[in-house]
């Protein structure tokens, strides 16, 4: 049976409340005592203190659904948004934690007893991934959690995939907590081929698709007054995982694309009626731009509910940058008055009910999405002309002078979108 996002949502925390984990809500998107984060990019940062000991709670296991943003720092997935099936400016992030309590064994049961019994997904259509080992750190393969999940899957040895320190070994810093992780994968599609697992998804969605990272924190990266590092077993290994919903919400619901599940398909459908054209779930420019406005009205709606508002610098800065790249895609689709407070609103309407806040700023939300649309189509109109004069005067060859080319970017505010 086909699952809403609120079900999928709903079904993870309390497995995971059945099993004695104290269920926290999503922390804000700006992180409120953690200058080394513009936004809250993953569901362990609320947790970053218990992990390295600094902060201790009475719990010793959690979990949250953690509203997530990734536009800026080593986590942009900007300029993917729309063009494949599943980058995000704003998603959200499923997770388990424990802080000195269980380990690996329990973390890949629970997790598969989730995915199989619980979400009911074929294991035919999975596969695992483990570290592989890196002589060069001198870590060694990960054996202990091949076994576990050799014992809790029977997969053969060609399903439980070794991989190397970029894709399945996580660390916090070049210092401090790190260790191996191992991750889940579902294949969208026809007939199952593993031997495809290393090839990119295709932009509609097709082949693997990352469900679920399971990081087991198990050392501490130390800097030697040499510059050496070394590598110190933790006295507490620690556990950190993540899902994003929008993933496992597409595979629940039987989609190849994040954009047809319930909690994005209702704003494509908006920005196609507010355009006026057809939406054709395909890589056509005008589907893409679709795609754009639907994401992007998300991240517009959580973040001025937190109270950041477009601007020149900073967090303000990266708003102002989602926005108009959402009202210049609403531009090229043809649509001519303000629109974006349309699209805020929906996000209220779709995710009110969870996030009370999106309510509770309504009429806030919608005015400084509106405003900002406002100024900035009057800065795009004077733009446009100036780009129509200097290509006028670029001809024949085309190339547009210095002097017009900063005149087009600096006061048009061309260079944030």
């Amino acid at each position: 049976m086909t699952q809403s996002s609120s079900q999928v949502r709903r079904t993870f925390l309390e497995f995971f409340r059945s099993r004695g984990h104290e269920v926290i809500a999503s922390a804000p998107l700006v992180p409120p005592n953690d200058p080394t984060l513009m936004f809250t990019n993953a569901g362990m940062v609320q947790f970053k203190d218990l992990f390295t000991g600094k902060e201790h709670r009475p719990y010793r296991r959690a979990t949250s659904s953690q509203k997530c943003i990734r536009i800026s720092g080593k986590h942009n997935d900007l300029e993917n948004v729309g063009v494949t099936a599943r980058h995000h400016t704003f998603f959200e992030m499923l997770g388990n934690f424990s802080f000195g309590d269980y380990f690996k064994e329990e973390a890949i049961v629970s997790a598969w007893e989730l995915l199989t019994k619980v979400y009911g997904l074929p294991e035919d259509r999975l596969v695992v991934t483990v570290f592989g080992g890196d002589n060069s750190q001198g870590l060694a393969p990960d054996m202990e959690a091949r076994a576990l999940w050799k014992r809790v899957t029977q997969f053969p040895d060609e399903r439980i995939i070794d991989m190397g320190m970029k894709d399945n070994f996580w660390q916090m810093g070049d210092t401090g907590p790190c260790g191996p992780c191992t991750e889940i994968h579902f294949f969208n599609g026809g007939d199952v081929d593993v031997s495809k697992f290393h090839d990119e998804p295709t932009s509609d969605g097709l082949g693997w698709t990352e469900l679920w990272n399971l990081v087991f924190m198990q050392f501490e990266r130390s800097q030697g007054a040499d510059g050496a590092y070394k590598l110190e077993p933790l006295p507490k290994p620690c556990v950190d995982t993540g899902a994003g919903l929008e993933r496992v919400s597409s595979v629940l619901q039987g989609k190849t694309s994040n954009y047809e599940t319930d909690l994005l398909r209702a704003l494509v459908d908006l920005a196609s009626r507010l355009s006026g054209k057809p939406y054709t779930a395909s890589q056509a420019d005008d589907d893409v731009s679709m795609r754009v406005l639907a994401d992007h009205a998300r991240t517009t709606a959580f973040l001025i509910a937190e109270g950041v508002f477009p601007e020149k610098s900073a967090r303000e800065y990266v708003l102002r940058r989602v926005m108009r790249r959402a009202i210049r895609h609403g531009h090229r689709l043809g649509i001519k008055k303000p629109f974006l407070h349309e699209l805020t609103l929906q996000v209220v309407a779709l995710m009110g009910d969870e996030y009370p806040e999106l309510v509770q700023r309504k009429e806030l939300i919608a005015t400084v999405a509106e405003q900002e649309e406002v100024r900035f189509r009057e800065t795009l109109d004077r733009g446009l002309k100036m780009l129509d004069e200097a290509m006028v005067l670029a001809k024949p060859t085309g190339i547009i002078e210095g002097e017009a080319a900063f005149k087009l970017t600096t006061p048009t505010g061309f260079h944030s979108i």
